[in-house]
């Protein structure tokens, strides 16, 4: 027998037949799986009603994180910068370049502060008014007035001016409370950063850290609020502002290394509000120029412990008193002393016209002078 042969008419007839039957069947195939999916994704549920299925955890949709709330009476931004920008103030001075005993012109600088009170006395930084012969306030609506330095404490960074004659202050602050502040609190500060072109610059943050400690000078760590608002040259004395409108710090120094960016600091207002009382009264006058000698640096160059004098001003209650220059004064009021800030917190409790024994080492010898304080 020959090879058997299907006609291409038999094999098409044939392979139709059977290929409809495929696609019958695969299509209902794919039907019966589309509906189960379906009703699967339908019914979320289906698997935790199943008893094997007791644990099986369903996604549940998200909710939106709480949003960030301010203390109850909190002030909007321009609220807070109307009800304290009339108190904050410019802080103006001049002074003199001295050295080897010769003028070498005068030197200006510029700082902010704010009004405390209707007498007229402003709170600012002491680095703003250091060695300055003349100070002057300018306020936010660009008016000039003469202004004298009633005290400060250069440890601490903070000082106090006040406005001559009779005006009338523009407006005073409100002092907050710095040990209430919190961690992501958020604050404004104003003042005029990099000279009197910006009077009245606003800028806004947050409070990046209480209770920072920073080391001001060697040996010496000062605690500060951490901000992220920007603070700039000419900031220095300014108010830091939280949103019920109260000064909580004094805007002191910023880290200005390259690439760091929001790293400002300020002075807590608590630590201040311990000192007003004393800092309202005017500075009573020693009239020297000297050095502490610490334990560290007494160990380290082998000289005695105390305040070293390296200059007596002329017609002072220091030269009256018969103090000298290279004198090492070892205890004031009879308090041992080892700087200068320790002389000027005894003198705080006493008032012009006491006076006050100075115990002084002077060529290995101990002498004792009367010195008669004055302001």
């Amino acid at each position: 027998m020959g090879d058997l042969y299907f006609s291409d008419n038999h094999f098409n007839k044939t392979h139709k037949k059977r290929r409809k039957k495929f696609i019958f069947l695969l299509s209902m195939t794919l039907m019966i799986t589309s509906l189960a999916f379906f009703t699967f994704s339908c019914s979320p549920n289906l698997l935790s009603n199943n008893k094997n299925n007791k644990n099986t955890k369903v996604d549940q949709p998200q909710t939106n994180p709480p949003n960030f709330t301010e203390p109850k009476g909190a002030l909007s931004v321009p609220e807070v910068v109307k009800k304290v920008s009339p108190a904050v103030v410019s802080v103006s001075t001049k002074s003199i370049v001295r050295q080897w005993g010769r003028d070498f012109g005068v030197q200006e600088g510029i700082g902010s502060g704010f009004i405390i009170n209707n007498e007229g006395y402003v709170l600012t930084n002491y680095h703003v008014i250091s060695g300055a012969q003349q100070v002057r306030i300018i306020f936010n609506d660009g008016k000039v007035v003469n202004a004298k330095i009633i005290n400060y404490d250069s440890a601490q960074d903070i000082a106090v001016v006040k406005i001559d004659g009779n005006v009338k202050v523009p407006g005073i602050v409100e002092l907050g409370d710095s040990d209430k502040v919190e961690v992501g609190e958020s604050v404004v500060a104003i003042g005029n950063p990099l000279g009197k072109e910006f009077i009245g610059t606003v800028t806004r943050g947050i409070i990046s850290a209480t209770n920072r400690g920073v080391e001001v000078e060697k040996g010496r760590t000062q605690s500060f609020l951490q901000t992220d608002a920007a603070i700039n040259p000419g900031n220095s004395g300014g108010p830091l502002i939280n949103t019920l409108g109260q000064v909580i710090g004094i805007n002191t120094a910023k880290i200005t290394e390259q690439g760091v960016e929001g790293i400002g600091f300020s002075i807590p207002i608590n630590t201040v509000k311990q000192r007003l009382t004393a800092l309202t009264k005017p500075v009573l006058k020693i009239g020297i120029g000297a050095v502490g000698i610490t334990n560290e640096i007494s160990k380290s160059e082998g000289i005695p412990t105390g305040v070293y004098v390296k200059e007596v001003s002329p017609k002072s209650p220091a030269e009256k008193a018969g103090i000298k220059v290279n004198d090492l004064i070892t205890k004031f009021d009879g308090k041992t002393v080892t700087s200068i800030e320790e002389i000027n917190v005894i003198k705080e409790a006493h008032k012009a016209g006491d006076v006050v024994k100075v115990e002084i080492l002077r060529n290995k010898k101990n002498i004792t002078a009367n010195l008669t304080l004055s302001e």
